[in-house]
Parts: structure tokens; sequence; C-alpha cells
């Protein structure tokens, strides 16, 4: 089954199907969550929800398999296995693991596509060793839950800047994926109402190599797949520098008084794969 990875991931609590539908036509894939936007006592309601979306016969989805992610609960709880006997029974294959920490933990999970979404400090440190894993097929990191898990209170400074630990996090998972050839998604931006903040922050995103943004409004996501799409001028100039190295020949070149080589020119073709040209 082929996936859609982005470039806009909207989360949607898995207790509120309701939203279910409207999360998925707003944006690439939606992750229904079973896991930080649901309540203890609301867990097996959630599930409930998303094996009802499958219809009278069970075979006949509401939601497009390929578009849809489903956020679990960390490794090792009563959740997260109640979590699997659910998936069991439903078309859903492609799974965000909270709080992945380790590669054993993406070993309980054969058979299904993951998106490992490192929010520990064990997670941080282990990225590479989970992106390795062959069902992994992206990394996610997580903000609020790593600051957290160090006993920290803030991500950000009053700047709003993030903080040189969280930067730190942000940087290793990206790496990770790369080292591995899987997908980086980048972390929400829990400031709904900014989304001057959000444009800045997705445009760095793109700009730095990630291949998605989660969001969590969906506000945000239009932001988002902005963000991601070239506009004509980088589309424009992109054309011209690749065409001119045709003409140029192999080696380096100027061209508008830059040296121009070998990453630059791939620096080109992402632009134009995300404006949707064939490279």
């Amino acid at each position: 089954m082929s996936f859609v990875m982005g470039p806009a991931l909207l989360f949607c609590p898995a207790d509120r199907p309701e939203r279910y539908q409207k999360a998925a036509e707003r944006s690439d894939v939606v992750i229904v969550d079973l896991e930080d936007a649901v309540a203890p006592a609301d867990k097996q309601r959630a599930r409930g929800a998303i094996l009802a979306q499958l219809g009278a016969t069970g075979d006949v989805p509401e939601l497009d398999p390929s578009r849809t992610i489903i956020r679990i609960n960390p490794a090792g709880t009563e959740e997260f296995e109640k979590d699997l006997h659910c998936l069991k029974h439903t078309p859903y294959r492609h799974v965000m693991l909270a709080k992945a920490e380790s590669a054993g933990q993406l070993r309980e999970l054969e058979g299904y596509s993951v998106i490992a979404l490192c929010e520990t400090a064990a997670g941080i440190v282990n990225a590479a060793a989970i992106a390795a894993e062959p069902n992994v097929v992206g990394l996610m990191w997580g903000a609020e839950d790593l600051i957290a898990s160090l006993g920290g209170t803030s991500s950000r400074t009053e700047d709003g800047n993030y903080r040189a630990v969280a930067l730190h996090a942000r940087s290793t998972v990206l790496l990770a994926a790369g080292a591995f050839g899987k997908e980086a998604i980048d972390a929400v931006y829990v400031s709904i109402p900014d989304l001057e903040g959000l444009a800045l922050e997705a445009r760095d995103a793109v700009a730095s190599g990630f291949g998605a943004k989660a969001c969590i409004h969906p506000n945000q996501v239009a932001v988002v797949r902005g963000a991601y799409a070239p506009s004509e001028a980088d589309v424009l100039a992109a054309t011209e520098l690749l065409g001119a190295a045709t003409t140029a020949g192999a080696g380096v070149f100027q061209f508008n008084g830059r040296m121009i080589d070998g990453p630059i020119l791939r620096h080109a073709e992402s632009t134009l794969r995300r404006a949707g040209h064939s490279v």
C-alpha cells in the first residue's frame, strides 16, 4: 500500500470521530491520536470509535488507510497492547509510536509501517538505532514531552525560540532520519494563533530538510503547505540554474555570481520536486 507522508499532518483525537473526516479533508495525512489527546478514562471508547468507522461489513473504512496514521500509546504499557489488539481488526497499518525509545520497541510492531516519535531523552539518544529498523518509515521529534522527561519547564525562551537542548534534539532526529533514508517530520507548533511564527518555523523545516510538519489545528495546515510549496520565483530560479548546469557540463561553474557545484544543484532539484516537477 502506497503511503502519503505530507507535507501537512494533522492530529485528531481518536475519541472525536465526528472530526475524522474533516481532519482528513483539511490535511495531507490525518493522525488519529490514541495517546496524549485522549484522557485515560476515554481510551477504550476511542478505540471503539476507530472500529466503528469500518462500517457494517467491516471492510470499507471511512478513512483512507494510505492517508491515515494511528498514534498508539508507548510500548510496554497496557494501553499499547490494547491499541495493537484494536488495530488487528482494522486496515490501518501506518502507526506513530509515542515516546519511542529503543530499536527493540520497533520490533514489536512487525507488520506495521512506523513513524517513531522521539520525545524523551532516551528516544533522542537512540534516534539512529531507531531509524535503522526496517519497519521505520519516518522519525518525528517532540519538544514538550522531551523537556518534561528532563524535568524542565519550557522548550522555548521568552522570545519564542527553541532552547539549545530542543534544537539539539531536532537536529539529532533530522540527521538520524537522513542517515538511514527515512522521512523526518518536524514537531508541532503549539501556539495556535501565532501563524506568523508557525510560517517562520515551517520555512526553516523546509530549508533544513524535514519532509513534513505536524499540525494540531486545521488553521495551521495552509501555513505549512504554503511553506513547502516553492514560489514561482523559486521554481524559475531552480529551472534556470539546472539549465545552466546542462550547458556548463561537468564540474564547478559560476552562475549569477555564485559558485555552483553538486550540492547546490541538488538543492535546486529538491525545489522542483516540491513543486511537483520531475527531475
